[in-house]
């Protein structure tokens, strides 16, 4: 732990710099600086410039060689980041990726070596993770779980404890988050509307703890939404997860922040910042309006991973446990996730906080107006709780199942089905994507 008085925890300790060497190969030529993709000429030599900076050096390197390896780290990411935002992301190419994961690394052993705080090392991981490509057998998250024990944990908040209850959703290829520290957009919160009733004929079954075979042969085959209980009562999360719990825990850690109440909004946009500045300007301050929406938190942090379980229901499908995407949704009430379809079943997980739920059969999908643009080809073009009928008129058609999604309960919500979702209050969920 952090020497007291350390608001960002020390990095000038002997023995921390030689565990964060033993992540490393012992030769220079074992960090082969390998990419998986063209990048332009320039690029190589920067990196073996960097790389021959980190191993030339007997034992830690020095201040004037720990400060050349920052700004090389520097051009590196400047360089990479332009080519990261130059077209949609998805044409971004991997190699590319690569070198700003290599910049990301270099400049946080650079943070370590000059015994910067290690609050700056940690945030280079942290974006080397969520914006780069693995490099080193994934060498910045086995990095940032060496540099996290030496942080102070934060302190609790007043008043910033979740109180959780009794037991009893894709989105579109997201644009590149700004940088931490801009702040494109801020919308003030709406005053969350009243729950909607849930009349019997519409309400999703519920059912307790069926067996693997009566859940595949009702449900998973016939591809019915169904509400399970009692599946998550011993999962750790129940008991340990509140705010208070995320600052400790996560607080310094950087994630991807939406901006705006929905994500089909034109002043919707995406910001990086770290989990505690997500939780003070947007969990406890009652105008704003964020949401940390189907984030990958639990790759990042394996300490929260170790608090859930993978449902078992998931056995039945056809891909491997690895290939189940498990994402985080953490914000206050009035988040919503448009009416939208994925290509994948999903479990959704309610960890504290009530959740609005509408589904819709795919059968019903040309009722529904999907968007006709690519990027949103998956959302529909209606706002489900307050529709244009004289735009959208065969809207009235759909058939709908609704639910609020208590905490301890777990939604099933078959491939492709038609999804809407609402947060009635501050709320925590997980969803696990299976084929």
């Amino acid at each position: 732990m952090a020497a007291a008085g350390s608001a960002e925890g020390a990095s000038d300790s002997p023995a921390l710099w030689a565990e964060v060497w033993a992540l490393l190969p012992r030769a220079e030529e074992g960090l082969t600086l390998a990419l998986s993709g063209e990048v332009e000429d320039c690029v190589l030599p920067l990196l073996r410039r960097a790389r021959a900076l980190l191993y030339g050096a007997a034992g830690r390197p020095g201040a004037a060689t720990a400060a050349a390896l920052e700004r090389l780290s520097d051009v590196l990411r400047d360089y990479s980041w332009e080519k990261l935002n130059a077209g949609p992301w998805r044409e971004v190419g991997k190699g590319w990726r690569q070198v700003y994961a290599y910049g990301c690394l270099f400049g946080a052993l650079a943070a370590v070596a000059a015994g910067r705080p290690l609050a700056r090392a940690v945030r280079l991981c942290d974006l080397g993770l969520l914006m780069g490509a693995s490099v080193l057998d994934n060498v910045l998250a086995r990095l940032v779980r060496a540099l996290q024990p030496h942080l102070p944990r934060a302190a609790p908040r007043d008043g910033a404890r979740a109180q959780v209850a009794p037991a009893p959703p894709s989105r579109p290829g997201r644009p590149v988050p700004a940088a931490e520290g801009e702040r494109p957009f801020q919308s003030v919160r709406p005053e969350p509307p009243p729950p909607s009733a849930v009349q019997p004929e519409e309400g999703i079954p519920r059912l307790r703890c069926p067996s693997l075979e009566h859940f595949r042969d009702n449900y998973l085959v016939p591809q019915r939404p169904v509400v399970l209980e009692g599946v998550m009562d011993h999962w750790p999360c129940m008991k340990k997860w509140s705010v208070d719990y995320f600052c400790q825990v996560a607080g310094c850690r950087t994630v991807p922040v939406e901006l705006g109440a929905r994500y089909t909004d034109e002043e919707w946009s995406q910001q990086l910042m770290t989990v505690s500045d997500f939780i003070s300007q947007y969990i406890m301050e009652e105008k704003n309006v964020g949401y940390l929406a189907q984030h990958q938190l639990f790759d990042q942090i394996p300490e929260l991973k170790e608090d859930i379980s993978i449902p078992d229901y998931c056995c039945l499908g056809e891909g491997e446990e690895d290939d189940i995407t498990i994402n985080a949704w953490f914000g206050p009430g009035g988040t919503i996730s448009p009416l939208h379809q994925d290509p994948q079943q999903n479990f959704l997980a309610q960890v504290f906080g009530r959740k609005y739920i509408r589904l819709y059969s795919p059968q019903d999908s040309e009722n529904l107006y999907p968007h006709e643009s690519q990027i949103l080809h998956n959302t529909s073009q209606v706002d489900v709780e307050d529709p244009d009928l004289v735009k959208f008129p065969n809207f009235t058609k759909a058939a709908f199942q609704s639910c609020i999604l208590m905490p301890g309960q777990i939604l099933f919500i078959p491939v492709k089905y038609w999804h809407y979702v609402r947060s009635l209050e501050l709320s925590f969920s997980v969803s696990f994507w299976w084929s």
